[in-house]
């Protein structure tokens, strides 16, 4: 597709289109988004380093403020068939949560922003820490715990 089409397709200008193709600048998510539509592919086909071993862990860089320190990164995605819940937990220290497997097509996101969680898959723990994130079929037994000596706090999308 030419960036003429494009432009007229995304309502982007084309000399914004050549910008962003040349990585001069930082552009908006929303025109990331109106790009994306044009092209008739997910904002996160557009972003996503193309050699990703796996495709549902993104973690890129999708856009930066003027100001250091201020970003946003695209962590992860999953396909939904009817909703994503976003829950926001808590566990201190001592404390398990079990969980039921899910039904199957079912997955979670998880991001711990406070601490290090412990989340067990069957009987295989995966050890989370701070500013990390990890995304796995719930369709198994699996739960929460905090092995540590603070809090933990974390970000759970469940994506049904």
């Amino acid at each position: 597709m030419s960036q003429a089409t494009l432009a007229e397709k995304s309502g982007v200008s084309r000399r914004m289109l050549v910008a962003i193709e040349a990585g001069e600048k930082n552009v908006s998510l929303t025109t990331l988004d109106r790009v994306a539509e044009a092209l008739d592919v997910a904002f996160s086909d557009l972003i996503q380093a193309p050699d990703s071993r796996d495709p549902s862990r993104i973690n890129e860089l999708a856009w930066a403020g003027s100001i250091p320190g201020s970003k946003a990164v695209l962590l992860s995605k999953a396909a939904a068939t009817r909703e994503v819940e976003q829950w926001e937990w808590c566990l201190q220290p001592g404390e398990v949560y079990p969980s039921q497997p899910d039904a199957d097509g079912w997955s979670e996101q998880i991001f711990v922003f406070e601490g290090c969680l412990t989340l067990m898959l069957g009987d295989q723990p995966q050890r989370i820490g701070t500013g990390e994130f990890f995304m796995f079929a719930s369709n198994q037994p699996h739960g929460y715990r905090n092995d540590g000596d603070v809090a933990v706090r974390f970000v759970r999308n469940v994506v049904i």
